[in-house]
């Protein structure tokens, strides 16, 4: 099993920045794909970014690609979302998942586990 915890969620001004971790604890997550999604009120779940297992590989939604940056640290087992110039739009829960993906996937029905979620608020 493993189980996973978001951080560093808040309230930001636009044009503000916030990074998100991902922390793990339970079985390694070092061969899973990890990825972030997020969720808005009264909207679906959506992709924001995923990497694969050896972090090489990193893919995002366009409505982030140039904002948003994910990232890995195998050694300590966990994930980071480093969020820049935020916008209105980005006001979401952030979630953390693993995959058995390696490369990462940007469907929410590809991943295992998942963490509670972190709010994120972009005032205007």
């Amino acid at each position: 099993q493993v189980h996973l915890v978001e951080s560093g969620g808040g309230t930001v001004q636009a044009g503000g920045s916030l990074r998100l971790s991902c922390e793990t604890s339970g079985r390694r997550v070092s061969v899973h794909g990890m990825g972030w999604f997020r969720q808005a009120p009264g909207k679906e779940r959506e992709f924001v970014a995923t990497i694969s297992w050896s972090g090489d590989t990193t893919k995002y939604a366009d409505s982030v690609k140039g904002r948003f940056t994910i990232s890995r640290d195998n050694a300590k087992d966990t994930s980071d979302l480093q969020m820049n110039n935020l916008q209105a739009e980005d006001t979401a829960v952030y979630y953390c998942a693993a995959t058995w993906v390696s490369g990462g996937s940007e469907r929410p029905g590809d991943y295992t586990y998942w963490g509670p979620g972190t709010q994120v608020t972009v005032s205007s």
